[in-house]
């Protein structure tokens, strides 16, 4: 099956458009989207679209099933921490569409693999703290603000202060068979090719940060379940610094769509031969 994976687009509509482009010549089979989808949270008041899930990419997503027919693709999506989970609703709305199926917390199965969404990322310095959760503990690394402190943009309906991906993963997955299980994560994994941030010159109260920015729980979580595939985004430099889009742990195929230059990039990927998996830049 014919896949691709995209992340961090952040509301650029020229990336949205050349993914709809790409989708129209190649036909992919699945579509899986990695979250921070909207215009940036800081300017999101003053974006190209007053609402940009119902005023585009709601009716963009249905122009194209209409024009595809039976070749739309399956479309997967989460949202990340740079999108706000008052908008959350919107996107069930597209779900109901049957644009797409909003997999945060859940899992479906499709052709044989099951696919889980989960978009909660390890704390961070930013503020909006809509899809943040302690890692392993309750600890947090220099410079970083707590994730019961901060803003959200709804009311919580879960204890944060006692909450972490660690628990997240174990409830979500519970005694699943992983062997053909597919992870869409927004977060990548700690100290991989994926999660490296431009940190090396920084000092935060007189403390050299870590320049693996990633989650702690999903690396344990990989090395320890050995899914198939896992997905993420969200550290759009680590490429740049590692050299690399990709990578393994064990026999768990890695890929991250995040990218900092204009471009869009797309992972194009065949389930059946992952060790051919590409990076497009459009």
């Amino acid at each position: 099956m014919k896949c691709f994976f995209v992340s961090d687009l952040h509301g650029k509509i020229d990336r949205y458009e050349k993914l709809i482009d790409k989708i129209k010549k190649e036909l992919p089979d699945i579509l899986f989207i990695g979250g921070d989808i909207l215009p940036n949270f800081s300017s999101y008041v003053t974006a190209e679209f007053d609402d940009f899930i119902k005023d585009y990419l709601i009716p963009k997503f249905k122009v194209l099933k209409s024009e595809l027919k039976n070749q739309y693709p399956k479309v997967y999506i989460i949202l990340g921490n740079d999108d706000p989970k008052v908008e959350e609703n919107k996107i069930i709305t597209g779900q109901e569409l049957k644009l797409w199926e909003y997999l945060h917390n859940k899992k479906v199965i499709f052709k044989g693999y099951t696919i889980y969404g989960y978009a909660n990322i390890p704390p961070t310095p930013f503020l909006l703290k809509d899809w943040e959760r302690y890692d392993v503990s309750r600890y947090v690394d220099p410079g970083c603000v707590h994730p019961t402190e901060g803003k959200r943009s709804i009311k919580e309906n879960e204890d944060i202060e006692y909450a972490t991906i660690y628990k997240d993963l174990n409830l979500l997955t519970n005694q699943d068979n992983l062997e053909k299980a597919i992870f869409l994560f927004h977060s990548p994994p700690y100290k991989s090719n994926l999660d490296r941030a431009d940190l090396d010159d920084v000092i935060i109260d007189h403390v050299a940060p870590d320049v693996h920015v990633g989650s702690i729980a999903i690396q344990r979580f990989i090395q320890e379940k050995q899914p198939l595939l896992t997905l993420h985004g969200h550290i759009h430099e680590s490429s740049r610094i590692t050299g690399s889009w990709k990578d393994k742990i064990d026999e768990t195929f890695m890929f991250s769509a995040a990218y900092e230059l204009p471009e869009l990039a797309i992972i194009s990927f065949d389930l059946n031969h992952l060790d051919e998996a590409n990076r497009i830049l459009i």
